[in-house]
């Protein structure tokens, strides 16, 4: 069969605002699951998931934290800043996204401000990152306690809530945009799939045979950057650090062994993994681009969340379990009033055949 050429308007879909979730749901398993498992999709709820699984699979899940990492504060001018703190460098410096009327020069100091208007910590700006041409700025972060920048980013921060959640952050916000298994900090974004388990899930999992592994990716602000060009081709692809730690690596291959599946929780396991695959590297920055007729090595099930229109995050699933299998899915869950995004429902996938991709 040969493989269609897709352009970006394939994933295109008219989604009613009234189904862009803006809050969780009132308990993490309380979500919804959308069975896409079978040629006919399944209504059911997220805490149905260990009956949907077998004895002997690997649940991969991404162990990343959500840092605090949007700050505010101002310029010697008086000007307003926003800052989205992408990534954690070495000697208290941060590489951010900056949002400012008129960018200040290099040198120049912005005076932040905290939650609860709380001053005396700053952002002193030194370049661009991760060169002179590059999208982000590099801060150095400090306080003249001489905190680092998460210690900063947790005490005066804000959650870095998706462009399409409209109100701000709150206490709410800080428990339920955080899995409960979070380790590692470093993600401006939820691994937003993991966020619907919670302790009752895991412990009927561990006693269904299911197991458990950890991946590590640091989602970036990129992942809601938008694709502008027609030929996917074309886009170009944000980078994310990701690790694969030896004792994931040894689950997956007993998995294999013993005939069981890999199952991968969220969008960011799914890179993680098969970055991994193809480049060997256990840990590193990762741009791959997964779409349509791309060659998985790694995960044979998925559970997400349903993404926006024209998103890479489309094309990903369109790729794992076939396009028209995908669309399918989502004018079942648009008819059915599911919850999207970030805060919304989910629903679970097996890798289509080769040469199913259409």
């Amino acid at each position: 069969m040969s493989q269609r050429n897709f352009t970006l308007s394939d994933f295109d879909f008219v989604l009613p605002e009234a189904l862009i979730a803006q809050h969780p749901a009132a308990e993490r398993s309380g979500s919804r699951l959308l069975d896409g498992t079978q040629a006919t999709p399944a209504d059911r709820i997220f805490r149905d998931l260990p009956g949907l699984l077998r004895a002997g699979d690997l649940l991969v899940f991404n162990d990343t934290k959500v840092v605090k990492a949007r700050l505010f504060g101002e310029k010697a001018s008086g000007g307003k800043v926003e800052l989205l703190v992408e990534r954690v460098l070495s000697g208290n410096q941060v590489a951010a996204h900056m949002r400012v009327s008129k960018k200040p020069e290099p040198g120049a100091t912005i005076a932040l401000v905290g939650k609860d208007g709380e001053t005396g910590f700053r952002a002193t700006l030194l370049g661009r990152w991760p060169d002179a041409h590059g999208t982000l700025f590099r801060f150095v972060l400090s306080n003249d306690a001489g905190d680092d920048p998460y210690t900063l980013m947790e005490r005066h921060g804000h959650v870095p809530l998706p462009p399409y959640i409209t109100h701000t952050d709150s206490a709410e916000d800080a428990e339920r945009y955080q899995t409960v298994f979070a380790r590692a900090p470093g993600a401006v974004a939820a691994p937003t799939a993991a966020l619907h388990f919670d302790q009752p899930v895991l412990d009927a999992l561990e006693a269904r045979g299911v197991r458990r592994a950890s991946v590590t990716l640091h989602v970036g602000a990129g992942t809601f950057q938008p694709v502008k060009t027609e030929n996917i081709a074309e886009h170009q692809m944000h980078s994310e650090w990701y690790e694969v730690p030896p004792a994931t690596q040894q689950a997956i291959a007993d998995t294999r062994a013993r005939g069981g599946r890999v199952v991968a929780v969220g969008t960011t396991s799914v890179r993680t993994l098969e970055s991994w695959a193809a480049s060997g590297l256990a840990s590193g920055d990762t741009q791959i681009f997964i779409t349509p007729g791309f060659g998985f090595q790694v995960v044979d099930v998925l559970i997400t969340n349903f993404h926006l229109p024209k998103s890479t995050l489309m094309m990903l699933v369109s790729a794992f379990t076939g396009y028209a299998h995908t669309m399918a899915l989502y004018r079942h869950a648009i008819a059915g009033q599911y919850r999207f995004f970030s805060y919304g429902d989910a629903m679970l996938l097996e890798r289509q055949s080769p040469g199913d991709a259409g």
